[in-house]
């Protein structure tokens, strides 16, 4: 697996994985009616425009993509990612090392993302910590999230 930044031409893929690792989570978690509000039918167009924008990490295996994720200059982590047939094969940490480094050379001192219930624990396992915990109403479905942060320490971490 490398990771390597996005290019114009992963728009489609990285959307039909967004799509697929939504509704891969299981219905104990999230119901089904919450996972269409949270990922409802692919608007390719509107993928295209946001990771034009956003210009995503991609992890790449096999010509395939397995997994991306977002930096904002802010150090907000708005998506991270992995194919459901690529979890826990350690591809979201090496996304999320490598945003470290890309966030220390950026000079960020902190990163913060809303992590989902699915989410939760990995972000605890690497060194961040709740603020809150959060409810968003979706397409008419509640959604709760936790708004995290990392500490500078967890960042050193991560990044060395």
């Amino acid at each position: 697996m490398k990771i390597r930044n996005f290019r114009s031409t992963d728009s489609d893929e990285i959307a039909d994985l967004f799509h697929r690792s939504v509704q891969a989570i299981d219905d104990a978690i999230y119901t089904p009616a919450q996972k269409q509000a949270w990922a409802p039918p692919t608007d390719y167009a509107k993928w295209r425009e946001r990771l034009q924008l956003s210009q995503p990490f991609v992890a790449v295996s096999n010509d395939q993509i397995v997994g991306f994720i977002e930096l904002r200059e802010t150090g907000y982590i708005d998506c991270l990612y992995v194919h459901p047939d690529h979890q826990h094969q350690g591809i979201a940490t090496a996304l999320l090392i490598h945003l470290c480094r890309v966030a220390r050379q950026q000079g960020l001192k902190r990163l913060s993302v809303d992590a989902s219930k699915v989410a939760l624990p990995f972000f605890e396992h690497h060194g961040f910590e709740i603020v809150e915990a959060q409810e968003l109403i979706r397409d008419g479905q509640r959604l709760q999230n936790y708004c995290m942060r990392s500490s500078r320490q967890s960042l050193i971490k991560l990044a060395d």
